[in-house]
């Protein structure tokens, strides 16, 4: 992990930013030798959530009808 004193900031952080983009790796922002933030980089997703799982179900039979046989529920009778 890369490591910047507060002072360096702000003449390098975009190319830090860049870096950090480039590599994945990110950087830690120090002062007197503690850590104060930590800049990573935003994994980007390769596909949108919405609509992942499209086309892959199967509907097989009724979707009305019940189950099971109704005799086998006769507690609920």
């Amino acid at each position: 992990m890369t490591q910047i004193t507060l002072a360096e900031l702000p003449e390098t952080l975009q190319n830090l930013i860049n870096q950090a983009q480039k590599t994945g790796e990110p950087l830690t922002i120090i002062q007197n030798g503690i850590p104060l933030a930590i800049i990573s980089p935003i994994n980007q997703s390769k596909r949108a959530a919405f609509g992942a799982m499209k086309d892959s179900g199967q509907i097989t039979g009724d979707i009305i009808e019940p189950t099971s046989n109704l005799v086998t529920w006769d507690v609920l009778l």
